[in-house]
Order: C-alpha cells, then structure tokens, then sequence
C-alpha cells in the first residue's frame, strides 16, 4: 500500500496540513494549479495581544489572472523582515523562541525566494525536518498532467505508484469517487476534527493559525498535540 496526497502549497501551514502530510507515503505539491487571491498560497495567521494577524507575502498578480501558483512571483524582499519582526514581538516569550528561530529566522533573514511555490516548499521541508517526517515530497510537474479535475488527481495517484489518495473533506464537493474506483485506487477522505489545545500566548484558544505557534510554544512536544507525527 502507497497513501498519496495532492495539496496545493501554502505559507507557513497550520498543523492538519503537516498530519496530512505525515499520513501519506508522498505527498504532491499541486502548483500546476491557477493562483487564487486572498488564499492560503501566500499568507497565514499568528496570535498577538489584539488577536490573530495575517502575514501576507505580496505576489505579482495584477493582469495575470490565469497564471498558476507555481508561476506566481514574490514581489520585493521587504516582506520577509517584516514577517520575522512580527514573530519576534509576538513569540519571543513563547517557551521554545530561541530553539526554533535557530532555523526558523535564517529562513526569512538569509535566504531569498523569487516564486512562491519555492518559498513555500522551502518552509514546509524546514518545518517537516524539526518535526522528523519523513514523507518524500513532490512537485506536480514532476508528473504528466491529464485534463479533468478528478482524472488529473488518480492519473497522478497511478503514476507515483499509490494505492490509496488521501483528500481533503473539502474536496468532497468536485472530487468524482468513480475515477479512483475505475483506477483501483482507495479514496479515503482526512478528517481534522478532534485536536487537543495546547498552552498559547494571548488569550482564547485559536486551532487555525500557522504551525508556528504550535511549535514555538511546545517545540518537540508538539508532537503530542497531532494526530499522525510519531
């Protein structure tokens, strides 16, 4: 058996998006994909004293309607001082800061990124390392893409040699299930309901931010708090 999942990428994912990742044997970043605004590819969400707040990485997109995320440009460099100064204001009391800026801060301050299909890979590899999955990781163009939204996902599914696609529940709203039948592959549908909380800076407990914070505020413990991360 070879679990397969096929996500497009995003920026500093919050933690379902790395049990995903840990459940399946390869998982196929989907950035053929056209680019989308005011989505996850490009930003994500911290804790601070006034609640959460977005840490957006500005993109090139005006007039390129059609283009596909892994063909989206970063635009400046500025964004990723700034994003870092934000995580030190808001996390530098957090019980594990000084362990994961160790890797986390040469990430914004020492490496440059053009595209964002680069960036994001780049964290979520420097995020799947400290967290020891081991999950080979795919781009999309490593493959050949068929037409059709669900023939497209088990086409790829076939070719990466995978028995078993694991989806999102979000999917469930286009994904056709007789295609991965016809494919003779097993179509199993994530589930992110259940997480416990852990201890978190300022105030009401928040599940849907960046990872980050789950690792800044537990570091190897964070563990504990996921569903598929041994």
């Amino acid at each position: 058996m070879k679990k397969v999942a096929i996500v497009q990428s995003n920026y500093i994912p919050w933690k379902g998006y790395f049990d995903m990742i840990a459940a399946v044997d390869e998982f196929i970043l989907y950035d053929d994909m056209q680019y989308t605004r005011r989505d996850w590819r490009n930003r994500n969400q911290i804790k601070t004293p006034q609640g959460v707040q977005w840490l957006t990485v500005p993109v090139l997109v005006k007039g390129k309607y059609h283009q596909k995320i892994r063909e989206t440009e970063i635009d400046g460099t500025d964004w990723a001082a700034a994003h870092w100064k934000a995580l030190v204001q808001n996390y530098r009391r957090s019980p594990h800061f000084t362990e994961i800026a160790a890797w986390l801060e040469p990430l914004y301050l020492a490496e440059t990124f053009t595209h964002i299909s680069q960036l994001n890979r780049r964290f979520i590899e420097a995020i799947c390392n400290y967290l020891g999955i081991k999950t080979v990781i795919k781009n999309s163009w490593d493959y050949t893409l068929l037409d059709g939204k669900t023939e497209r996902l088990a086409d790829l599914c076939v070719q990466a040699g995978g028995t078993e696609y694991i989806s999102g529940p979000a999917a469930k709203d286009y994904v056709d299930e007789q295609v991965f039948k016809e494919n003779g592959i097993k179509l199993t549908w994530f589930d992110y309901i259940g997480y416990p909380e852990y201890q978190q800076l300022w105030g009401e407990f928040t599940h849907g931010v960046t990872i980050l914070d789950l690792l800044l505020n537990c570091g190897k413990n964070a563990k504990r708090y996921m569903k598929y991360v041994e």
